[in-house]
């Protein structure tokens, strides 16, 4: 992880400030490919790095929130298996809902990262005082992002968002001695 102890001041102190990190789901939390049975049933691929990262998020106080302008039962299934409590789906106005979340849990939009990859997370991530664009964005995304990850969305991207907020709250030398 020593990309982390060589990012911009800046992109350090906006993640020391994050009590809430929410995500995109297609193209963020995944590869952005649906998936559909025969049966139409949807299936979703979910790396197992991101989510011990938004496990551990949690662990150290940091809400997390899954924020989605589709509906999709395996999105459920995996937020209920991670005990994420903010759960937005079928949002067609993803800023509102941060909004409206951060008046919820009384926190201010520099206290909120948002994190996507492509156009309709551009409102959110505009709010919020920590704007990730995972590294497979759309070009027009990760230009108004104020830090782009290394890996792809669905891809462990998640994860390195995670490892930052943890890294820049002087927390990592915590999750390393939890894991000895």
């Amino acid at each position: 992880m020593d990309y982390l102890s060589n990012l911009p001041a800046e992109v350090l102190a906006r993640a020391a400030r994050i009590r809430l990190a929410a995500f995109d789901v297609d193209g963020t939390l995944t590869d952005g490919r649906l998936w559909y049975s025969e049966s139409g049933h949807e299936t979703k691929v979910f790396h197992v790095h991101d989510g011990l990262g938004l496990k551990r998020l949690q662990a150290h106080g940091v809400q997390v929130a899954i924020v989605s302008a589709r509906i999709s039962h395996p999105v459920a299934l995996r937020a209920e298996e991670l005990n994420i409590a903010h759960v937005y789906q079928g949002q067609s106005d993803k800023r509102e809902c941060l909004r409206q979340m951060l008046e919820a849990l009384e926190l201010t939009p520099e206290q909120a990262a948002f994190v996507g990859d492509d156009l309709p997370d551009l409102p959110a991530m505009n709010l919020a005082g920590f704007a990730i664009a995972v590294a497979n964005a759309h070009p027009w995304v990760a230009q108004r992002a104020h830090w782009q990850t290394r890996l792809g969305g669905g891809m462990g991207a998640v994860r390195e968002v995670c490892d930052l907020i943890l890294h820049a709250q002087g927390k990592s030398t915590a999750e390393q001695e939890h894991w000895r």
